[in-house]
């Protein structure tokens, strides 16, 4: 399976609390749900795609507490794809502390989470994806496991919470294989990990600086 991760992300790179006021209030977060009045059905359309192709999930047990609490009890999974996806496929939550999840079809992988997971991409089917999980988007970008990145770049500068990146960390090049923008100006930007970010001199032209 190829391993995709997909992303909500504000221009300043901020990641938390995208869908609901008390959504995730750690830190003292005070701007949940900041998405919704830049959401379309361009959008919607495009991420309800992307849930349709999942042939499996993998989550960090922050993100995977979040979706059990909403999305493992919609009474009727049936209700959209995002529901029906997450409630009839199987789900991995990383964690090291988590022993009796309640949603039904997860398996917790630990301790070697990395063999975990390149067991998983061994097998046949299309995609794992990641959903939200930065600590464990950035840990899988850092064991080269991530085939594929979809991020969804909201215009909103948030100022505050939790970003995909943190402020130092270790530098990456990606290719742009997809790019476009909805309605409302959310980014759609889906990269592929090449390795290390190379750097160069850039060659100045006096002649056309005069």
């Amino acid at each position: 399976m190829k391993l995709t991760t997909t992303t909500f992300v504000s221009v300043d790179g901020v990641m938390q609390g995208i869908g609901r006021p008390d959504e995730d209030r750690s830190g003292g977060f005070e701007l949940g749900g900041w998405t919704t009045p830049l959401w379309d059905n361009e959008a919607g359309t495009y991420i309800n795609e992307v849930y349709g192709r999942a042939d499996a999930f993998l989550f960090g047990r922050r993100t995977y507490e979040i979706f059990a609490g909403s999305w493992g009890v919609v009474p009727d999974p049936g209700i959209n794809p995002i529901a029906t996806a997450l409630n009839t496929r199987p789900k991995y939550v990383a964690s090291t502390t988590l022993t009796d999840p309640q949603w039904a079809d997860t398996t917790v992988l630990s301790p070697d989470v990395a063999a975990a997971v390149g067991e998983l991409k061994a097998k046949p089917g299309g995609e794992l994806q990641v959903h939200g999980s930065g600590a464990l988007i950035r840990w899988l970008l850092d064991n080269d496991l991530v085939d594929e990145i979809n991020l969804l770049i909201f215009p909103a500068v948030v100022g505050q919470g939790t970003r995909l990146f943190p402020d130092t960390g270790p530098d990456r090049a990606l290719e742009l294989v997809e790019s476009r923008a909805t309605p409302k100006g959310v980014t759609i930007q889906v990269y592929r990990p090449t390795g290390r970010l190379q750097v160069g001199t850039a060659a100045v032209d006096l002649k056309h600086m005069q």
